[in-house]
């Protein structure tokens, strides 16, 4: 029971503690005039941030049973349009027990669907640079500290228009939502809270040390953060406006997909695959317009690289930079060109997608200790790539590639729908049959050479621009091999049995110790002005032309077997190389053959006899019961009736 009567007495005093408290606040409600808090509230605001509030709209004054003051269409600064920032409305709440006292304290501020616009003339000014000079004064440290009330201001469901005329720069962030952490008691800023940049929502703090020194120039300490779907960025340091703005830290930031990033950003990519899981450290200095990275480390698609980049935005957006690399993997930026269709025996039709060139300019040097592109292994590789004006241009200073080594350089530029294109590559002491396969897809020539292309085109697509190819290719060979032929074989059988058949001499391998290839090329047609061979027992000469469009071949040549035993020389035979390039078919003369057959040729003088001829087609029309047309050349066979 005295415990009963014990938590009586207990919730007796706490109702009477309660009754006297919304009495109290009652009576100060009806005691203190509402225009007095109004007053007091905006004289309040302007200690804080030395801001002079234009209040456009009704005013609202609630004391019971929480204190609040709210000001409706509030705008800071100049009303027009040029305005820097307009509320719906401004809610300050007002600290509960100097209320009590009858003291008007504000505890915080609320902005309600602030709208903040930033415009920036071609000479730099700002609309904002009168409410800066007012923050400045405010809290300029010569003057004696005044007490502040509040330190916390809350911006919700704002929005931020950012127009430059010097830069043509139009951004808009909406649905800000964020908490500042204004300076009343240390020297610090903070916003903390979350905005929506281009339809992604973007968790945002921004942190300066030193927010007097900071709004005169000076430098100050900052940090800051943001963290969405697109990008993870932090940069941590220092900054200053005087003369210019200067900004000195450390960056890191990282994006499941840079190409994701740079469409959120407004750009466009360079054309291809790849640009995917991207991440980056480095130290950074901003003088103006200019961002340098020194001790970058930089990873994209699993590549790591180190050194140093440099971002220019004034004018034409520039990247330069020398990175150095383990081992790169270039085989996402290559994935999505294909050379040849589905069928691998076209060229694709595919048009090219050359958009992304234009965006920026770009000055890269590149080294690495091996490189992988596709199934092609590169070793120690050194490259620099230019981009100015839409015209990429890779140099190839070194590379160790197929055994050897490749100098020169690869162009490509837009022109008009489609592209242009200039190669001009050494290959020296390559892996013929590896190179050659890799760059034309023909694996038949073993051995090792060099190799020189200088190529230029231009087309809508891979075919259309073997359409256009002009230029010129040569290649020596040395100690090798054409594979899936066996030229000596054929010929020595054939010496011996001029009429004998077979395809055996599709197999096998036909070797040679030089081999010489001379084409040049115009509009697509590809002349082989000469190709020789020459082995310990063969020698083989050859010419002709190849259609790139098609890739077809229409080849004559002269296979000649070298008899040392045999003063008057070996066996010689003509004969032509048609069709595909990939799997060409040799046929040999059949005329030759014919006269080389003992048995056949003279059958073949004697049809060179008119008679002869006469009475073979004779036969041939009893048998078949039916007449024969006239070899070419000769008259048709008259009628009785003529």
């Amino acid at each position: 029971m005295p415990a009963i009567t014990g938590l009586k007495r207990l919730g007796l005093a706490l109702f009477s503690a309660v009754a006297i408290i919304f009495g109290a606040l009652a009576i100060v409600s009806v005691l203190v005039p509402a225009d007095n808090v109004r007053e007091a509230v905006k004289s309040e605001i302007r200690n804080v941030t030395g801001l002079d509030p234009v209040l456009r709209g009704t005013t609202s004054v609630s004391l019971f049973p929480t204190g609040s003051v709210t000001f409706s269409d509030v705008a800071l600064g100049e009303t027009g349009e040029r305005a820097p920032l307009v509320a719906d409305r401004l809610v300050a709440r007002l600290r509960f027990f100097p209320l009590l006292a009858g003291r008007v304290e504000v505890s915080d501020v609320q902005l309600v669907n602030p709208r903040i616009t930033v415009t920036i003339d071609g000479e730099g000014g700002t609309n904002w640079s009168p409410l800066v000079e007012a923050l400045t004064k405010n809290f300029d440290a010569s003057r004696p500290a005044r007490p502040m009330s509040f330190s916390e201001i809350q911006l919700v469901g704002g929005r931020v228009d950012i127009r430059s005329d010097a830069t043509n720069v139009a951004e808009t962030l909406t649905d800000i939502n964020m908490s500042l952490a204004w300076p009343a008691i240390s020297k610090s800023f903070a916003a903390m809270g979350r905005i929506t940049w281009r339809g992604e929502p973007v968790d945002t703090s921004i942190t300066l040390s030193d927010f007097a020194t900071a709004l005169q120039g000076d430098k100050s300490g900052f940090r800051v953060r943001l963290n969405g779907a697109p990008a993870k960025v932090t940069l941590d340091g220092s900054f200053s406006m005087k003369p210019r703005l200067k900004v000195d830290g450390a960056l890191s930031a990282d994006a499941a997909s840079l190409r994701r990033l740079l469409a959120w950003t407004g750009q466009k990519p360079l054309p291809g695959g790849g640009f995917g899981r991207f991440a980056l450290k480095a130290q950074t200095n901003i003088v103006g317009g200019t961002i340098a990275l020194t001790a970058a480390n930089l990873e994209l698609d699993g590549n790591a690289a180190e050194g140093v980049l440099t971002f220019a935005t004034d004018g034409r957006q520039t990247w330069q930079g020398t990175l150095a690399a383990d081992s790169l993997d270039l085989t996402p930026y290559v994935s999505t060109i294909r050379l040849l269709a589905t069928n691998e025996r076209e060229w694709s039709r595919l048009p090219f997608d050359v958009d992304g060139l234009s965006n920026f300019d770009l000055d890269l040097r590149l080294s690495a200790a091996n490189v992988t592109i596709g199934s092609a292994k590169l070793g120690r590789t050194a490259t620099a790539a230019n981009m100015r004006s839409g015209k990429l241009t890779i140099t190839v200073g070194e590379a160790v590639a197929f055994g050897g080594v490749i100098k020169g350089s690869l162009g490509l530029a837009r022109l008009g729908e489609g592209a242009e294109m200039k190669t001009q590559l050494n290959f020296a002491n390559v892996d013929l049959e590896s190179c050659i396969g890799e760059l034309f897809g023909i694996r038949r020539i073993e051995g090792k050479g060099d190799i020189s292309i200088a190529l230029d085109g231009s087309g809508a697509t891979v075919l259309g621009l073997t359409r256009t190819l002009n230029g010129n290719v040569s290649m020596e060979g040395r100690q090798g091999a054409l594979t899936g032929l066996n030229v000596e074989q054929l010929l020595r059988r054939l010496e011996r049995r001029p009429l004998s058949g077979g395809n055996e001499f599709r197999t096998g391998r036909t070797p040679f110790e030089k081999l010489s290839v001379q084409i040049k090329v115009a509009q697509g047609v590809a002349t082989v002005d000469d190709v020789s061979l020459e082995g310990a027992a063969l020698k083989l000469a050859l010419m002709g032309s190849a259609s790139i469009p098609t890739r077809d071949l229409d080849l004559k040549g002269t296979a000649s077997l070298i008899d040392a035993t045999n003063a008057q020389g070996g066996f010689d035979l003509p004969f032509v190389v048609q069709g595909p390039w990939d799997d060409p078919i040799m046929l040999p003369d059949p005329q030759i053959l014919i006269r080389r057959s003992g048995a056949a040729a003279p059958l073949f003088d004697r049809l060179r006899d008119q008679r002869t001829r006469d009475a073979v087609r004779s036969a041939i029309e009893k048998l078949s019961g039916g007449k024969l047309a006239a070899p070419e050349g000769e008259p048709a066979e008259k009628s009785p009736a003529q």
